[in-house]
């Protein structure tokens, strides 16, 4: 059975124009462009399930799917937290992911698709409302948010938290003023925007065998004995010592193939591949069947893309141990693709981190 086609996203600059929900971007950083503009995730929706604070908007991958008619326009978005303390070694809760879809026919957007090389106006789409359904969003995130400034009214949060920020930075001074709200509150909140382009994985041998057999040789997955105590080892049981190696050269071995995998593109930031597998980067922490739910429609989850360690460079978050981090944030979604009632629905997220060892060969390459 052939493997499913691998594309590779990257960052690169674009017109904001380019970005916006009319285009059906897939993007980096910035504000959130919903797709559908009812049903979207609520204020504790999008909540850390660890810290409790807002979560902030990472990217979004439009992935409609051929001949599916309910799936004529689908977008994922993905969410995470913004404090490194929420980054637990293997943990997905500081992360959501949200699918959107609609029908070609809709309520929102032209039949036809957007005219190529045709600029919109620049007032085509209010950062602060949604137009058609009239959702207000959050000055700061872009979320879904109602709760106004009680003095101005003019401004809405998605809650306390954000609206509190806004006033610190610049709205104490902007409010009840004649002039428009300044976005620097916003930028200093969200990530870089980003537009994500895409091209398919070139066909290459994988290499996994010679990747096992190179880098060191051998003896690289071998457990030494102690130089000052050579019998130390020997106190081990000899199964005990066999797993050990073994462990070893399996994680060692998987690194491996991650790094050569990639090295053609070092600049990719995703990987999308809807059916297919995942490229991880370690042994460890990679779930059974059982350990990824199935949807509520009761559709097995399959994987669709994965967001790659490079994408922390572009975020400008990349120092390892003061910031967020990941190894490889990795995103199933139903299988089927079902609607739930024009809901924006949750799907699954599986974090893997690197092993000590690995930052540490990550550093020295």
């Amino acid at each position: 059975m052939a493997s499913a086609e691998v594309v590779l996203g990257f960052l690169e600059e674009a017109e904001p124009w380019r970005l916006r929900s009319s285009q059906f971007p897939s993007k980096v950083g910035g504000k959130p462009a919903w797709l559908s503009q009812r049903g979207l995730p609520s204020h504790s929706d999008l909540e850390c399930e660890k810290c409790g604070l807002p979560m902030v908007f990472l990217l979004q991958v439009y992935a409609p799917i051929s001949g599916q008619d309910r799936s004529f326009h689908r977008t994922l978005f993905l969410f995470c937290c913004k404090t490194p303390e929420c980054y637990s070694h293997n943990d997905s809760r500081c992360m959501k992911v949200f699918r959107s879809q609609l029908s070609r026919k809709n309520e929102f957007y032209s039949y036809d698709p957007p005219p190529d090389g045709e600029t919109p106006n620049a007032s085509e789409e209010d950062s602060s409302l949604l137009s058609v359904s009239g959702v207000k969003l959050c000055w700061v995130c872009g979320c879904p948010g109602n709760k106004a400034c009680s003095r101005c009214h003019t401004v809405t949060y998605c809650g306390r938290h954000h609206q509190t920020v806004h006033w610190k930075h610049s709205h104490k001074k902007e409010c009840l003023s004649t002039e428009a709200p300044a976005a620097a509150a916003a930028a200093a909140f969200l990530f870089p925007e980003s537009e994500l382009v895409t091209e398919p994985e070139e066909e290459g041998e994988d290499g996994e065998d010679a990747e096992a057999q190179g880098g060191g040789g051998g003896e690289e997955g071998s457990v030494p004995k102690s130089a000052d105590n050579p019998s130390a080892a020997d106190a081990l049981d000899e199964a005990d010592l066999e797993a050990m190696a073994l462990h070893e050269t399996e994680d060692n071995k998987a690194f491996r193939r991650f790094k050569k995998k990639i090295a053609s593109e070092p600049h990719q930031v995703i990987r999308y591949s809807r059916g297919g597998c995942p490229l991880w980067v370690s042994s460890d922490h990679v779930p059974s069947e059982g350990e990824i739910p199935a949807c509520t429609c009761g559709a097995q989850r399959t994987f669709e893309f994965q967001v790659m360690p490079q994408l922390l460079n572009g975020l400008r978050v990349d120092s390892t141990g003061a910031s967020i981090d990941w190894g490889t944030v990795v995103v199933y979604t139903c299988s089927a693709s079902c609607n739930h009632q024009d809901q924006y629905c949750s799907e699954f997220i599986w974090k893997q981190d690197f092993s000590s060892d690995q930052q540490t060969q990550n550093k020295n390459t």
